[in-house]
């Protein structure tokens, strides 16, 4: 490698290294003042606490009843991601298996709603969840992330399906195995790295959504999530930031565990995905 090269490299891995800190200081920021007294936030919100003290996070941690709403958000996200992941693999492979026009509509038609933006038809989705009984709960809220999160995993899956060949289903077919046994056996091991892609992309949107859970399950403290709780720390006339900021560590902090112990999942996925669609 050349002298210019290397300048190059090391002045585009400086640039890189400044964007992540520009998107990482609001996280940073929160992290700060969650350590903070109310006095200090009002104070300085950009300054270091004075002190590294956990009062705010044992305040927090009884307050909101936070092993009730861990909890909470464990059996809506697993719940949510095992209806996304079935749902839409098999969709998928169905789809991607059946060469007719008819399949391309449908096709169409499952992957669409990623265009529609949820805010334009929350009103009507609130009203059919409550006929179906499906509010007030966090199954009732698992369940519904399989229609929202089915689309875009549909999409991802149905381009890797499209890449393992078609002769293995007819060899598995010739020996016997049904349709789900030749799916569940043969294809969907073969599907694990998109898999792995899908499950931490869902479990990061699941677990810090705000908006649906506001909604469906915001009516009880039994059934609020780790964000609805960061929540009510702020009111219309007086707001506890030093604990809204450590409330909405607290809920993160998960997620981001997840993510740091997956994500060259998602960098596998996304390339393999791309090399067989």
């Amino acid at each position: 490698m050349t002298a210019r090269k290397k300048t190059g490299m090391v002045v585009f891995e400086v640039v890189m290294i400044l964007f992540a800190l520009l998107f990482l200081y609001p996280l940073f920021l929160a992290l700060f003042n969650s350590f903070k007294s109310f006095s200090e936030v009002m104070t300085d919100v950009i300054a270091l606490p004075k002190s590294l003290s956990l009062e705010n996070y044992r305040y927090v941690w009884k307050y909101i009843n936070y092993p009730r709403l861990f909890l909470n958000n464990a059996i809506i996200t697993l719940l949510g991601l095992a209806g996304i992941v079935l749902v839409s693999s098999l969709g998928a492979y169905r789809l991607a298996r059946t060469r007719s026009k008819l399949s391309g509509i449908v096709y169409f038609l499952c992957i669409m709603p990623m265009l529609v933006p949820f805010q334009s038809i929350m009103l009507s989705v609130l009203k059919l969840a409550r006929m179906l009984h499906l509010t007030g709960s966090a199954w009732g809220l698992g369940i519904q992330y399989w229609g929202f999160g089915a689309p875009l995993a549909l999409f991802i899956y149905h381009g890797f399906v499209k890449g393992i060949p078609r002769e293995i289903d007819e060899s598995a077919t010739i020996d016997g195995a049904s349709s789900l046994r030749l799916f569940f056996s043969i294809i969907f091991p073969l599907l694990r790295t998109v898999t792995a892609t899908i499950v931490i992309i869902d479990v990061m949107w699941i677990w810090n959504d705000f908006l649906l859970p506001l909604l469906m399950v915001n009516g009880s403290q039994e059934t609020k999530t780790l964000t609805l709780a960061a929540y009510t720390f702020v009111g219309q006339y007086t707001s506890d930031w030093q604990y809204a900021m450590t409330a909405m560590v607290m809920a993160v902090l998960p997620s981001i565990i997840v993510f740091i112990f997956l994500q060259k999942y998602i960098v596998k996925g996304v390339v393999a995905g791309a090399v067989k669609g």
